[in-house]
């Protein structure tokens, strides 16, 4: 397939709906391809637009909380790749690094952002539950500062996505759908019926006695001494 978009007319879309088919039905792709031909479109659309092997897409791009993310791995492969750049390269250190490499076009060493532990403890990345920060430090430090390299130098190459790494630090939380129609019309019956008395015996209750006027005393012994208002 060329590396052009498979929604430019009907005719790449029908074509890309038949190989997303073939891919989805194979074992050999990941479990998250596999019977989902809109993943596998959308897989064949990044690979289209990269130029490269849908199933080298396939195999490195996942799905982290519903975001497409890049495996570290893969960006330094794509940037090693590129033919722009010579292979990337890093100054490190046991707190810091950052990611370097030669523009082939201009012959200029082009340095990526540096990457520090103090950075991934004042971000949140490195006291997360089940983080590498603490276990990997400097393999954590290579791949953020190649991620941050191929975002800086390559945006063409990340197409916006973030690494598995970065998606994990961050934590995304699954979105929840948004309500519907029928979703809020329960909720404003059931809001209401919160309000209607369960029974007859109920209604009465919420009723207030009503109270004797001050001045429209019931009787007592010592307004009747002589016993007329006594009935028989």
């Amino acid at each position: 397939m060329s590396n052009v978009s498979i929604y430019q007319d009907a005719g790449s879309f029908e074509n890309a709906q038949r190989v997303a088919k073939s891919l989805s039905a194979s074992k050999l792709v990941p479990v998250t391809y596999q019977n989902n031909i809109a993943d596998c479109l959308v897989a064949l659309e990044t690979a289209n637009r990269l130029g490269m092997s849908p199933m080298m897409v396939m195999q490195n791009l996942h799905i982290i909380h519903g975001r497409p993310s890049w495996s570290a791995t893969f960006l330094i492969s794509a940037v090693n790749q590129s033919g722009r750049f010579s292979p990337l390269r890093y100054e490190l250190t046991d707190d810091r690094c950052r990611a370097y490499a030669t523009d082939l076009a201009t012959g200029e060493i082009v340095y990526g952002p540096e990457v520090t532990i103090e950075m991934a403890k004042a971000e949140g990345w490195y006291n997360k539950s089940g983080s590498k920060w603490k276990t990997m430090p400097q393999l954590m430090l290579s791949y953020r500062a190649a991620a941050f390299f191929a975002r800086l130098y390559a945006p063409d190459l990340t197409m916006g996505y973030k690494t598995v790494e970065e998606n994990q630090d961050i934590g995304l939380q699954v979105q929840r759908p948004r309500a519907t129609a029928v979703d809020l019309n329960s909720r404003i019956f059931d809001a209401e019926a919160e309000v209607v008395p369960d029974s007859p015996e109920d209604a009465v209750q919420d009723v207030p006695a009503e109270e004797t006027p001050a001045n429209e005393t019931e009787p007592t012994a010592n307004d009747d001494p002589f016993g007329f208002l006594t009935e028989d």
